[in-house]
């Protein structure tokens, strides 16, 4: 009889030590799949940070866009500026779609560089402005084609990809426009004369 209990005991016990253990697995496993340290969570918080990038960016650049058209003196600038307050209005209305189908709470502001951007061509006029505006447009774009590429190619969430791959055509199209546009507000010297001389472009 004794003999019995103890081999019971045994048994009870083993049976309750395997469940906790297959519990902790568990529970182990399941923290994980969403621990911010995880590497789903973290290529989760990759393809959010580029939304909420790309919104800012886009942001910047029709508020960009609307001052060119009011402190440019380039019809090149003006054509571009306007160019971009309705491609980067619409496009934003694209992401904030796909944002909001995968639950991505995006900016409602400018990002400190942008603003500083802003800030600093909102002080300037006519020439002045074109310049350092296309210059500007440039370097955007530049960089705005790097980070497209690579969520277009490296992203993970669907939605946000496709966006990307959708718009890495439109940027390409506005850094080859944007560099016409340095071009045309560029001074350039004449081979006669050695003076400086302006080129202008007209828009597209």
């Amino acid at each position: 009889m004794l003999l019995e209990t103890t081999a019971a005991k045994i048994a009870y016990v083993s049976g309750v030590t395997l469940f906790l253990t297959s519990l902790g697995c568990w529970a182990v496993l399941g923290h994980g799949e969403s621990s911010p340290g995880s590497p789903k969570a973290q290529v989760a918080m990759i393809d959010r940070a580029f939304a909420k990038d790309a919104a800012r960016g886009g942001m910047a650049e029709v508020k960009l866009g609307k001052l060119a058209e009011d402190n440019g003196s380039s019809e090149a600038v003006k054509a571009f500026g306007t160019r971009m307050v309705a491609v980067h209005s619409k496009a934003g209305d694209k992401l904030t779609e796909a944002a909001a189908q995968e639950h991505i709470a995006l900016p409602s502001d400018l990002g400190t560089k942008d603003q500083a951007t802003y800030d600093r061509l909102s002080k300037l006029k006519g020439a002045d402005f074109d310049r350092a505006y296309a210059e500007d447009m440039v370097k955007d774009h530049e960089q705005d084609l790097r980070d497209f590429q690579r969520e277009a190619n490296r992203g993970n969430d669907d939605l946000i990809k496709a966006f990307a791959a959708e718009t890495v055509p439109v940027i390409e199209q506005h850094l080859e426009q944007a560099k016409e546009m340095l071009t045309a507000v560029s001074p350039t010297t004449s081979p006669r004369s050695g003076k400086s001389s302006s080129r202008r472009l007209r828009g597209h």
